[in-house]
């Protein structure tokens, strides 16, 4: 928990849930408006500021935003903004032919082997339950990942990135050598096995995770006929982190059913590229043998190249796994199949920072959870009342909330819905919503907004909060979020 200890915060939260007690006067009115040119005159009332964007929010304020987010994995859209697909890309009849092709001028070739075309996703057959059934891990997987951001030795000076318009090669003529001693993959998290084989990513802020099913058919060269095969499994698996310029991304071959000729000693070995805003630091997917008992895998991490001798500065990149498959009994490797990521923006673009480099899943919209049951129920229950008459930011909408950043412009928003000329009862202090500091706030959305007068405490603490899930879940200017009233 960092430099917050477990007893400190719990001691923290029951303060605030003290302060909401069964003796506290609670105001249930709710009042709501359009802001205009005379809400933000006067001076501005001494209101809790849920988040300054001069000041580093302190750790306990980080895990106090941690433990209000909520983690929920969302599935990724299919196509990426550069209209890229996202996803697994296999063989098709052409490659297939010029596969057939190319093996028939071989001197005693018996087999041709080509990769199979993308099945859609279906229900789970005995085979990928049982090979699936391997991959169980935490729900967290946290913590693991920081360790292996952060066991990987900088790459040392920026190197001059690739143009953006040259795309990514990867180089796949020459097998690898074995693997290295000692190598082993990463434990995906449990949410993506659950989700099973649905052939999209699963994404949340900081990691994305998809299962996708693959094959490839071998044919007798002589009849053309298909007399072999193998159907596996590909496990996308990337995480990023807040505070690296870097990312890493792992894909997992698992094979589910083999049958045939021509398949028995098959091997995979691949290499990776990086398009957009980012470059491959290191690549690791040495040759290794696909068995039910052993899944080849290839583990790469990737730098962002944004200009970070500048401010603000921001850029999305992509990471796309390609493999291959050798036989003893083929005359070449199969044709290349390919995993693309997800969107991986890097920035240094976080207010109150020395811009610290820090790396999210870019479409991940990150939600804001605070429970009517919680240390904060008075204010839950004023955003709960403020959604349900249409505001927005509703979690399982698409009505997001901006965040901003710009502080004259956030104190013109609060002075906008909570003047100072109105009256605050002993204890409370004026809650607005959307907050203060969003583009939907009370001035600068133009729209209508919410306030009511809340415990004191609860509004101090509640903002902290905020404060701390916009650092926690690297939310910069412009982001998107929502609001979970639980």
């Amino acid at each position: 928990m960092g430099a917050v200890s477990l007893g400190l915060l719990c001691g923290h939260l029951g303060m605030a849930q003290a302060a909401s007690g069964p003796g506290t006067d609670v105001d249930t009115s709710l009042t709501t408006g359009v802001a205009t040119a005379d809400d933000v005159a006067g001076e501005t009332a001494s209101e809790p500021v849920e988040d300054d964007p001069e000041a580093v929010p302190s750790a306990e304020d980080i895990e106090l935003g941690a433990l209000s987010t909520a983690e929920e994995p969302e599935p990724a859209a299919p196509t990426a903004e550069d209209g890229e697909s996202v996803g697994l890309t296999a063989g098709n009849e052409a490659l297939c032919d010029r596969q057939k092709e190319a093996a028939a001028r071989h001197p005693d070739a018996e087999y041709a082997v080509c990769t199979s075309a993308v099945e859609p996703a279906a229900d789970l057959d005995a085979a990928e339950r049982a090979a699936l059934s391997r991959l169980d891990a935490p729900v967290d997987t946290a913590a693991s990942e920081s360790a292996i951001l952060g066991a990987v030795p900088d790459a040392g000076p920026e190197a001059e990135a690739p143009p953006e318009d040259v795309p990514p090669t990867e180089s796949l003529d020459e097998e690898p050598a074995a693997p290295a001693a000692g190598r082993s993959p990463w434990r995906e998290p449990k949410w993506c096995i659950d989700a099973g084989v649905d052939s999209t990513w699963y994404i949340q802020r900081f990691r994305g995770c998809g299962i996708f099913r693959a094959g490839l058919t071998v044919y007798d060269v002589r009849t053309g006929r298909p007399v072999g095969g193998l159907k596996y499994l590909v496990v996308g698996y990337s995480h990023s982190d807040r505070t690296s310029k870097r990312w890493a991304m792992q894909a997992r071959l698992m094979e589910t059913k083999r049958w045939g000729s021509g398949v028995s000693g098959t091997r995979a070995y691949g290499s990776a590229g990086c398009t957009g805003k980012c470059k491959v630091a290191v690549k690791d997917f040495p040759s290794q043998a696909i068995s039910p008992s052993a899944d080849p895998y290839g583990q790469f991490f990737m730098d962002t190249t944004i200009n970070t001798a500048a401010s603000k500065q921001r850029g999305t990149g992509r990471s796309i796994v390609a493999w291959r498959f050798t036989n003893p009994a083929w005359p070449a490797p199969s044709d290349t199949g390919k995993l693309s990521s997800v969107e991986v923006r890097c920035d240094n673009a976080m207010p109150g920072t020395t811009r610290q480099v820090g790396c999210v899943t870019l479409r991940a919209v990150p939600v804001l959870r605070y429970d009517l049951a919680g240390p904060w129920p008075e204010l839950a229950d004023h955003i709960r009342d403020a959604q349900a008459t249409g505001l927005p930011g509703k979690y399982g909408t698409t009505n997001y909330l901006t965040r901003l950043t710009d502080r004259t412009k956030k104190d013109e928003n609060r002075d906008a819905a909570c003047p100072s000329s109105l009256q605050r009862p002993p204890g409370k202090s004026c809650d607005e919503y959307p907050f203060a500091s969003t583009w939907q706030g009370a001035k600068h959305s133009g729209g209508r907004f919410s306030r009511r007068m809340i415990n004191d405490t609860q509004n101090t603490e509640a903002g902290r909060a905020l404060n701390g899930f916009y650092v926690h879940s690297r939310i910069v200017e412009g982001d998107r979020f929502l609001v979970w009233i639980k």
